[in-house]
């Protein structure tokens, strides 16, 4: 877990992030087992820290405290931050952090992103975004740019962006398709009841218009959305949140366990459990949703080269 959360010592939660049951309501203060694991070690780990400090980069991995970061950078992988690392939203869910007036992107970021991936070694590169609402394009040829650029120094590398909605801006949006990733993230991150409370400025079915115009577009191959889970949600209102996804043309969903980040974000409700995870799977693949990937650990771009590797042969993804 991220360090905020949990102590690996005493296996105990720090500070009120957790509900009052873990595993069913009753004991207050841990985690329930399947989300223990040990500390990755190994040298790849300080070789990623130093090519991402080398070149002054942001990873969503360290700015959201995701809990596979140092599993992720012992691989020799991570998901690069672009356009600063201060979001003009501040979601109930997301511990990155919170400014109007952000400081202007820098232009030589998709040059130094481009050559991070190449000096990683990386085959499938993922670029995620702070919103920026407070840019005309709100970002999007920035985005573009990183991917131009990460072109020109990974010839043979695939490119998939996870990008705020741009407030549902079609003009944005086609900045970044022309751009051609091979995917396109879009998470719509909770059921359509919570959406107000856990996302800000972000709208269940505008998520669900921007999903359905990348791929009416037809310029991307792949087009991914991923779901928290553990926020209060029912089953059923899960089931409607893949119906909607699949109609709105997604063959890619990731679903994971919400971890609160630290205690001013909202509060962990329940702890879904594995066996859980993999109904939901099955779930998906009823209605048709070829590449699920559903577990506690899952994130947006968690082992997406895995899932690209299979989205390109056509094989089912089983997590």
């Amino acid at each position: 877990m991220s360090d905020e959360l949990y102590d690996h010592h005493s296996k105990k939660v720090k500070g009120n992030a957790l509900p009052e049951n873990p595993e069913k309501g009753e004991a207050k203060g841990r985690f329930p087992s399947w989300l223990h694991r040990k500390l990755p070690r190994g040298p790849e780990l300080f070789k990623t820290t130093a090519i991402l400090s080398e070149n002054n980069l942001n990873t969503v991995c360290a700015e959201a405290k995701c809990p596979n970061r140092l599993e992720c950078f012992s691989n020799k992988t991570a998901t690069f931050l672009a356009l600063g690392k201060a979001c003009t939203r501040a979601c109930g869910f997301c511990d990155i952090d919170f400014d109007k007036t952000p400081q202007l992107p820098e232009k030589d970021e998709p040059e130094r992103i481009a050559k991070s991936a190449k000096d990683l070694g990386l085959r499938h590169i993922v670029i995620t975004m702070v919103a920026r609402d407070d840019l005309a394009d709100q970002g999007a040829r920035h985005i573009a740019e990183i991917i131009q650029a990460i072109r020109k120094e990974n010839v043979n590398a695939t490119v998939e962006v996870l990008t705020s909605d741009f407030s549902g801006d079609e003009k944005s949006l086609d900045i970044v398709l022309e751009a051609k990733p091979e995917i396109f993230n879009h998470n719509i991150e909770t059921v359509r009841r919570m959406t107000p409370r856990v996302r800000h400025k972000a709208t269940y079915d505008r998520t669900l218009d921007v999903l359905a115009y990348v791929k009416k577009s037809g310029k991307v191959p792949f087009v991914k959305s991923g779901i928290m889970v553990g926020l209060g949600e029912t089953d059923e209102e899960i089931k409607e949140t893949l119906h909607d996804l699949q109609n709105a043309g997604c063959s890619i969903i990731t679903m994971g366990q919400y971890l609160q980040p630290n205690k001013h974000k909202l509060l962990v409700k329940s702890f879904v459990t594995p066996e859980q995870f993999k109904e939901y799977e099955r779930y998906g693949h009823s209605l048709g949703i070829k590449y699920m990937y559903c577990g506690p650990f899952v994130r947006s771009s968690y082992n997406a080269s895995l899932l690209k590797d299979h989205a390109f042969k056509g094989e089912t993804f089983r997590g």
